[in-house]
């Protein structure tokens, strides 16, 4: 059995009890209520507490936090208290002067009626100067604003007429000095409109004789237009590949650059970039022309010595050339009997140049010609030009079947027949793949479309005109996405002016933006589009996945 121990009780005076007590040991800590300590003898003794367990609180899995604080609520109240005041009135032995005392009359007696109805009037009188106020602020900001239109508008309309100046300067720039092939497609487009304005009036004011002549004297004007066209064709190639050639020379010269942490581009030169440096300023010092004699010949005596630093073949060739022209120059030949032998020795440093054991810093530069095995695999042949070409020399529209002609032959026959410019569609498809990448969402479609398809997609579909202002100037018009939201694709666009386009682009819905009748004329173009893309083997995998795409929306 438990023992507990006992004390005695005294009952009565002489008598005494035994209790039997019971003693539980606490399973807690048991906190501290207070109490003091025995210096002394450095007991310390505690306040008594009762040894009765607290009653736990059932857990109900939710952290609960209870803090009790001592704030006092405030209130203010306004109290009228009690102020004692005093007059003091004339009495025997006091005299009060009445000078400053003013006589007050009642006046008439307002009702609260009428003193609110005044106050409304009073309201009413400031309420119109305020509105009135406010309202010369309203005209004045409506003023300001169609001020900064007027001007905004003016200077876009000074804006258009620099660049269609600038432009039409351009284009009869690009006519008179025709550099490119874009440059010679518009000429040959500007014969073939020239060519068909004159067969329209010869046939619609001429018949009989007078007309086969006519016909005849329009086909000799034409022929000399193309040799003059020609000729030009042939100056333009001379001047192209002489810079083409210039710029490769510069390139190799060019030192390495990287670029480093901070942002800054660091140039390094090495003793190969010297060296093409070197032969790239002596090649352009003996392929000037009317420079002096003495000049000319110094020229030659280091262009010697610099290619007599090693033997072979070409050096002896060049080295004989050089001999050959200080020795006529010596003996007084003229210049323009010289040309040839001048050219070759241009042609055979260029080919020094461009040998890497002599100019290491051009292996760099260079094409790597392609492995025969693996371009057997990837030739095709013409059966206009009857050459076999690779397969990038054959533009392939996005509808072709089979392989057809060459681009070089493709070129000629559009000079000689159609004489088409494409170099507006050109510039409509670049903008066009430029404004997709911008959108940085993996497009593909605008990618898989080429310049014929884009051309059918213009003239056929949307007419060559602006969907909106009908707009018929290609140079304006641009291609952009008719729900920016999704990929671009014919399905998917709008034909539209610059300004235009950039209006459209900030729409938000295009619903509320558009009529139902526009919207349906929209939809109609785009059902055409797919029909016709429909057919390409290509587009087929794409269109159904744009498909499931707007059926998900």
């Amino acid at each position: 059995k438990k023992q507990y121990p006992g004390i005695s009780i005294l009952t009565d005076s002489d008598s005494f009890q035994d209790v039997v007590v019971k003693i539980e040991r606490p399973t807690y800590h048991k906190p501290f209520l207070g109490g003091f300590k025995n210096r002394i003898t450095g007991v310390e003794f505690h306040n008594a507490g009762s040894q009765t367990i607290p009653k736990k609180q059932p857990d109900k899995g939710i952290q609960l936090f209870c803090r009790e604080t001592q704030t006092a609520f405030e209130k203010n109240k306004t109290q009228q208290t009690k102020n004692t005041t005093s007059t003091q009135m004339a009495k025997i032995g006091l005299y009060v002067s009445n000078m400053t005392d003013k006589l007050i009359n009642p006046g008439k007696y307002l009702t609260a009626e009428e003193y609110h109805k005044r106050r409304l009037e009073a309201v009413i009188v400031l309420q119109t100067y305020f509105r009135r106020w406010h309202a010369i602020n309203v005209v004045q900001n409506l003023r300001e604003k169609k001020r900064l239109r007027l001007s905004w508008e003016a200077q876009e309309e000074v804006r258009r007429k620099k660049e269609k100046d600038e432009k039409l300067r351009r284009e009869q720039e690009r006519r008179l000095n025709p550099k490119t092939k874009e440059d010679f497609e518009l000429l040959y487009h500007a014969l073939e409109l020239w060519r068909q304005e004159e067969t329209e009036r010869i046939n619609t004011t001429l018949t009989g004789a007078e007309r086969k002549a006519a016909f005849c004297g329009l086909l000799e004007k034409e022929a000399q237009l193309i040799a003059a066209i020609g000729r030009h064709k042939l100056n333009a190639d001379e001047e192209n590949q002489q810079k083409a050639i210039l710029h490769f020379l510069d390139k190799c010269a060019q030192p390495k650059r990287w670029k480093a942490y901070d942002g800054k581009i660091t140039e390094m030169d090495t003793q190969y970039t010297l060296h093409a440096r070197e032969l790239f300023e002596i090649y352009r010092s003996i392929s000037m022309n009317n420079i002096p004699k003495d000049e000319r010949i110094d020229v030659l005596l280091t262009l010697r010595r610099t290619v007599k630093e090693h033997e072979c073949k070409l050096v002896q060739e060049i080295v004989e050339l050089i001999d050959r022209e200080v020795d006529l120059m010596s003996r007084e030949v003229k210049e323009c009997n010289l040309e040839g032998l001048r050219k070759r020795i241009c042609t055979l440093f260029l080919q020094y140049i461009k040998t890497p054991k002599f100019n290491p810093g051009v292996a760099r530069i260079l094409k790597v010609p392609p492995d025969p095995l693996k371009l057997y695999k990837n030739v095709n042949f013409c059966h206009s030009c009857e050459n076999y070409l690779p397969a990038t020399e054959f533009p392939l529209p996005a509808n072709c079947c089979t392989i057809g002609r060459c681009r070089l032959c493709c070129k000629l026959d559009n000079e000689a027949r159609r004489r088409d410019a494409f170099l507006t569609y050109r510039l409509i498809l670049e903008n066009l793949r430029k404004s997709e990448a911008d959108y940085q969402d993996d497009a593909e479609i605008v990618y898989l479309v080429q310049l014929q398809d884009l051309q059918y997609l213009i003239e056929n579909i949307w007419g060559c005109r602006s969907a909106l202002s009908a707009c018929s100037d290609l140079c304006d018009l641009v291609m952009v996405r008719w729900d920016k939201h999704c990929e671009w694709s014919p399905w998917n666009t709008i034909l539209l002016s610059r300004d235009e386009a950039d209006a459209h682009l900030k729409l938000c819905n295009l619903q509320k933006a558009y009529e139902a009748a526009f919207i349906q004329r929209i939809k109609h173009k785009h059902i055409q589009a797919k029909t016709y893309f429909a057919q390409i083997p290509v587009m087929t995998s794409v269109l159904h996945r744009s498909d499931n795409q707007a059926n998900a929306n």
